[in-house]
């Protein structure tokens, strides 16, 4: 069954979709789609063989692609590619050019010079045909063009103060790598290992900054190129736009050599990546993404630690050491310790000096919950465990998996030494361990999130979306644990996340993380309902607020029905909603409303698609009639209220109608804070989307008010040092900038 299902994943190389995907990228780069072109050219890079004359070739038209778009450093390194893989020499003129434009470009006059000096003796060499006569053109615009940027060399900008962001003040924790020295290590029976503030915190302070152990890319969702049914996905998922290694955005990507899928952001990445896991993961893509993320972590993971530190972590197990099973068996009141060190040395993960260190050894320590996985669970992880060692047996993998291989051997083809189904006793080690991981992935798993931007990311204004980007162990933030109404703030920069206060953290107070349920987002039922995959019941502040004390939540209010006929709110548990208002007593269908709602969902999904294909008038047309029916049945507060507004400001912006795209954004911003609250991350991100409207509609005094708070909120959530800071802050010096006759009148 697993066979068959592989079969709809292949990462093997494929010279048929290499051709396919070339002549889609040949004609979207006919038609002067340079970004379509450069992801197309891309996947023909992935499929094709290592050393063929088809490469150099790929590489070559892809930094044409990049020389369209602007991206001169990236189109030299692909040129660099191109020569390196032996591209044709009645090709070089043409690359030789490209090569000169984009230095000339970066203002590296004296290196563009050379090559053009080149390229006119490789010219002369050869009889001048009719193929030469553009590029000797081109050849001589060029040089005029490198003679007037000789002459008239471009003024050095001045540095504009005040740009860079504040430095962080940061004290390491002597005890938790990572951590602040704001923090300490704590442990109880109800709580387990957590995290306690041990002086006061403020909003905005980094707590901790970690590297995860291990991370594994999800493929993610497609992002369609183009339209209609194709023989292979021209789509473009995470895979295609991110390093599978580092997780950095991809713009020109570097294929492995032995699969389709593994992609990097540089040869460095690439060779790091094989050293330390892919070549054990390389022959087994498909097998990973049938079974999923979990088991490509859990393999991952084993291969990163060592078979040396795995196997002697798993014979501890084996060896009766309590607090493998049981944290509590080791830990001790901390009030008992002479001092900070003695005090951790007994909690599990900590080293023998009582550190806690981002380690294979934490990693190993963090809880399982076998008892508390059903066994049907349990079996399907064993399953697949055991798939992937059986794989790794058959395709001649274990010595690599063991470490016992140099690292000459590493690239040189595997033959298959065993045939005997029994797993060999150090195999049987990994899957151990393997197993133990997965089973941890389900309560210890950090989503690792980036924003994303919606559409081509090319206007005024640039709209994007949360998207979970990989899945990866952090020992050190897994010590924190869970709230409905946490205290902190989790942002990510390539595998390495920073958590900050979200607000102040009085000495002496448990430092708290949303695993995904927040109070904003749910009632108190369906919040508890979630959290049970975790294994335990949450009992927070806000909990228990609504549990005990009886306070109803808003969030089903802003979120509901409202009555057709009058507007009031429709309530009811049952298929049947009812009125609120007992004068008027309409009854509706709940599957009716629901149907209506998602017939609307579909409306706006229509209406982007035309916005991506240029038909802004259209789009208006459509958004503006649903939010006429929406308004029949669905609260004013509902979140897709604000999103319909959101979108509505998208369309004028791209319009360059400023004033119509504020009044909406603004109606978006008062839906958002009533569901996320003012200080939101979510409501930094609409105020950052409004300031940028707003400078560009050169609403000056208006523009600034908007930026410093956008900039108040997101410099707690993300730090001063963040892109959108620096960009507000850019925006900020600009403005003020301006002649004080024109910052006045507006």
């Amino acid at each position: 069954a697993l066979v068959r299902l592989c079969h709809q994943a292949p990462t093997g190389k494929e010279p048929e979709a290499a051709s396919w995907y070339r002549e889609q990228g040949n004609r979207e780069f006919k038609q002067g789609h340079y970004q379509a072109a450069l992801r197309l050219y891309s996947k023909v890079a992935s499929h094709e063989a290592p050393g063929s004359p088809e490469v150099s070739v790929c590489f070559a038209n892809r930094s044409a692609a990049l020389l369209h778009l602007g991206h001169f450093e990236v189109c030299l390194e692909d040129i660099a590619r191109a020569e390196s893989h032996g591209y044709p020499d009645r090709l070089l003129p043409k690359i030789l050019l490209r090569k000169a434009e984009c230095l000339l470009c970066l203002g590296r006059l004296q290196d563009a010079q050379d090559i053009l000096r080149v390229l006119e003796s490789k010219i002369a060499l050869e009889r001048v045909m009719t193929t030469h006569l553009t590029r000797l053109k081109k050849l001589s615009q060029l040089k005029v063009k490198l003679c007037e940027k000789e002459r008239c060399p471009e003024p050095a900008r001045e540095a504009r103060g005040g740009i860079q962001g504040k430095s962080e003040i940061w004290e390491e924790n002597n005890n938790i790598s990572g951590a602040s020295s704001s923090l300490s290590l704590s442990f109880d029976a109800e709580r387990g290992r957590h995290l306690v503030a041990s002086q006061d915190i403020v909003p905005g302070q980094s707590l901790l900054k970690e590297e995860a152990f291990v991370s594994v890319l999800c493929p993610g969702e497609s992002l369609p190129l183009q339209g209609g049914e194709a023989a292979w996905d021209t789509g473009a998922t995470n895979a295609d736009l991110y390093c599978h290694r580092c997780l950095r955005q991809l713009l020109a990507s570097v294929p492995c050599q032995g699969c389709s899928y593994a992609k990097y952001c540089s040869q460095d990445c690439a060779d790091v990546a094989w050293q330390q896991y892919h070549r054990t993961e390389c022959s087994l893509g498909a097998l990973l993404l049938t079974l999923g993320v979990f088991c490509h972590v859990a393999l991952r993971t084993v291969l990163l630690a060592g078979f040396a530190e795995v196997s002697r972590l798993v014979g501890c197990s084996h060896s009766g050491d309590k607090d493998l099973q049981n944290p509590e068996a080791r830990c001790k009141p901390l009030s008992e310790a002479p001092d900070a060190g003695a005090g951790t040395r007994g909690i599990p993960g900590c080293d023998s000096n009582g550190r806690y260190q981002s380690s294979y050894q934490a990693l190993f320590h963090l809880l399982s919950h076998t008892e508390q996985h059903s066994a049907e669970h349990k079996f399907l992880c064993t399953l697949s465990v055991v798939a992937i060692c059986k794989q790794l047996q058959a395709a001649g993998l274990e010595a690599a998996v063991l470490n016992q291989e140099s690292r000459q051997q590493w690239s040189e083809p595997k033959t298959c030494e065993k045939t005997s189904d029994e797993l060999s006793p150090e195999l049987k080690t990994v899957a151990e361990a393997m197993l133990r991981h997965v089973l941890q992935l389900q309560c210890n798993a950090q989503a690792i999130t980036v924003m994303q931007e919606l559409g081509p990311g090319d206007g005024a204004v640039v709209n994007k979306k949360p998207v979970r980007l990989a899945t990866a162990f952090f020992p050190v933030l897994s010590l924190l644990n869970h709230s409905c109404c946490p205290n902190t703030s989790v942002s990510f920069s390539g595998t390495a996340a920073t958590v900050r206060a979200s607000q102040p953290v009085p000495r002496g107070q448990e430092v708290l993380h949303c695993y995904g349920p927040h109070r904003c987002r749910m009632r108190v039922a369906e919040r508890q309902q979630l959290l049970s995959q975790y294994f335990f019941e949450c009992r927070c502040q806000a909990c228990l607020e609504e549990l005990e004390s009886g306070v109803k939540s808003l969030v089903p209010i802003r979120n509901s029905f409202c009555c057709p006929k009058c507007q009031a709110q429709m309530q009811g548990e049952e298929d049947t909603l009812c009125c609120s208002n007992e004068a008027c007593a309409t009854s509706a269908s709940r599957e009716n409303l629901s149907c209506r709602l998602q017939d609307l969902q579909q409306q706006i999904k229509k209406a982007l698609d035309l916005l991506r294909v240029g038909k802004a008038d259209q789009v208006i047309k459509m958004l503006l009639k649903c939010q006429m029916d929406a308004g029949n049945f669905l609260s004013p507060e509902h979140l897709l209220m604000g999103e319909m507004e959101d979108h509505l400001a998208q369309v004028y912006a791209t319009l360059g109608k400023w004033q119509e795209a504020a009044r909406h954004l603004k109606k978006s911003i008062e839906i958002v804070e009533m569901h996320h609250g003012p200080s939101s991350v979510e409501t930094g991100h609409e105020l950052f989307k409004l300031a940028q409207v707003l400078f560009n509609g050169f609403a000056v005094s208006e523009a600034l008010s908007t930026i410093q708070r956008a900039e108040g909120i997101l410099s707690v959530h993300f730090g001063p040092q963040s892109a959108q800071i620096q960009e507000l802050q850019e925006m900020k010096a600009c403005l003020s900038e301006l002649p004080r006759n024109i910052l006045q009148r507006t």
